[in-house]
């Protein structure tokens, strides 16, 4: 009998496209022959949709592989509940009541960002106690904020980059304070991040008083909490992780900016496919500086008590060669233009035989979960 998989995508997020796009890698690459394929697409507003809903905003090609198992759900509401009774997909306001339309044997929540990798939608399924891909909900809520993530970096003795943060309620009551505190303790140039966001939503470089507080207000536009970052001169190193308690690493990966004088790494060149950018692995790096980001890439892991997947970022410091830990993204990318499925096939591993391993770590992430005494002995 095939695992039947619930792969969530879409949400409430800046990167609804890109969890579009990684589920659509998952659904094609994935071995139908031990799986079969159950589209939950969540919209921009937060509304679940029904397997058929969600199968038409795959491509055409991507949504016939899942034909199975979107009959009949053509007119149906449904959510997740978080009722462990259920235990899947559920019918929503029928006349009978709710009924379970479609039981999950684990699900694959590829969602980036806010309401997907923040540890909300992992919260709901540890609720309906449905073993789930990924990181846990302290993890995930760990791994989204870049300000918490760096003190968790700092205290594992990991080095991390000069920063600081404010919160956007801060900044609207006093940008020149705001302002002069940065420019005192960072500089320019420097990076403006929304804190919980990722594929360079909501990122600007700042050189000047200026370009910085029109960064801030962009940042502020998707995060309450807005993150400030020396600008280096370095490569972009990258090394995915697999594991729950013992987790290995992958040969780590780099993005080769062909004309360095364009835009940084930003969303459209991660992903609207303009050729400024390639991904190469294994990354020319020498063999001690190779086996020294993986065996940091796996702390930094450690460090926000992580499981099933992650992509650890670097910056390796063209000036004195300093190797310094970014942030850590506990759902990655999984497109065709991302580092994840790239750095394992490089490694050897073949993005299906990935998804074997997330599948068999998510069931064992759950039975240990659940040794968990719940109640209190009389």
């Amino acid at each position: 009998m095939k695992i039947r998989v619930g792969v969530i995508f879409g949400g409430r997020s800046g990167e609804h496209e890109i969890s579009i796009r990684s589920a659509r890698t998952v659904i094609e690459q994935i071995d139908r022959s031990k799986y079969e394929v159950v589209p939950i697409a969540i919209d921009k507003a937060g509304v679940w949709l029904n397997p058929a809903e969600s199968a038409a905003l795959l491509p055409a090609t991507t949504g016939e592989l899942v034909g199975e198992a979107v009959r009949g759900t053509e007119n149906a509401q449904v959510a997740i509940v978080g009722d462990p009774k259920y235990r899947g997909l559920t019918r929503m306001g029928s006349q009978n009541g709710s009924a379970t339309l479609s039981a999950l044997d684990v699900v694959f929540p590829v969602m980036h960002g806010t309401y997907g990798e923040d540890g909300t939608i992992q919260g709901l399924l540890e609720m309906a106690n449905i073993p789930y891909i990924g990181c846990g909900v302290l993890s995930s809520a760990c791994g989204m904020d870049k300000t918490v993530m760096k003190v968790l970096f700092k205290d594992a003795g990991l080095p991390i980059c000069r920063h600081e943060w404010l919160l956007r309620s801060a900044w609207e009551m006093d940008r020149h304070g705001a302002l002069d505190r940065l420019e005192k303790a960072l500089g320019y140039p420097v990076f403006v991040k929304p804190a919980n966001l990722g594929s360079s939503v909501g990122v600007s470089r700042a050189i000047d008083r200026e370009s910085l507080a029109a960064a801030i207000d962009l940042a502020a536009q998707y995060d309450r909490k807005i993150i400030v970052e020396e600008a280096l001169e370095m490569r972009e190193i990258e090394c995915a992780v697999i594991g729950n308690d013992e987790p290995e690493a992958s040969l780590p990966g780099e993005y080769l900016i062909r004309d360095e004088t364009k835009a940084f790494l930003d969303y459209t060149e991660k992903y609207k496919g303009t050729g400024n950018n390639e991904f190469v692995v294994p990354a020319a790096l020498n063999d001690e500086l190779t086996e020294r980001i993986r065996e940091m890439a796996v702390r930094a892991f450690k460090a926000v008590e992580g499981s099933g997947l992650a992509r650890v970022d670097f910056f390796l410091r063209r000036d004195n060669d300093e190797l310094l830990i970014n942030e850590i993204n506990t759902m990655p990318g999984l497109t065709d233009a991302s580092g994840f499925p790239k750095m394992w096939a490089g490694t050897g591993i073949s993005f299906s035989q990935v998804v074997d391993r997330l599948v068999e770590l998510a069931f064992e992430r759950h039975r240990d979960k659940s040794r968990n005494k719940t109640t209190l002995d009389a």
